[in-house]
C-alpha cells in the first residue's frame, strides 16, 4: 500500500477529505519521528510499539575486494507489532 492509497483509505473510512487525511497522516508520522529522535518509545495498544535501538560498531567486508571495513555505531528505528495485529495477520 502506498501513501496515496493509505490517505484515500483514511479519508473514505473516516468521512473526511483526502487533504485532511493527508494532514492527519503527516501529523502522525511527524509525532512518531520526533518522539524517536528524543529516544522515547511510542506504544499504540493493539497496534504495536515504535522504539529506537542502538547498533554497536562492528567489522564488515567490502564485497568487491574483500577488505575489512569498520561499520560505525548507529541508531535504528524498530517496530514490534502488538498482539492484536499479530493475530489479525495470521
Amino acid at each position: 500500500m502506498t501513501k496515496a492509497e493509505l490517505v484515500a483509505k483514511m479519508a473514505g473510512t473516516s468521512g473526511i477529505s483526502k487533504a485532511a487525511a493527508e494532514k492527519a497522516l503527516k501529523g502522525f508520522t511527524d509525532g512518531i519521528t520526533m518522539a524517536l529522535k528524543k529516544g522515547e518509545k511510542v506504544t499504540l495498544v493493539g497496534f504495536g510499539t515504535f522504539s529506537v535501538s542502538k547498533r554497536a560498531e562492528r567489522k564488515g567486508r567490502n564485497p568487491r575486494d574483500g577488505k575489512v571495513i569498520k561499520i560505525p555505531a548507529s541508531k535504528v528505528a524498530k517496530f514490534k507489532p502488538g498482539k492484536a495485529m499479530k493475530e489479525s495477520v495470521k
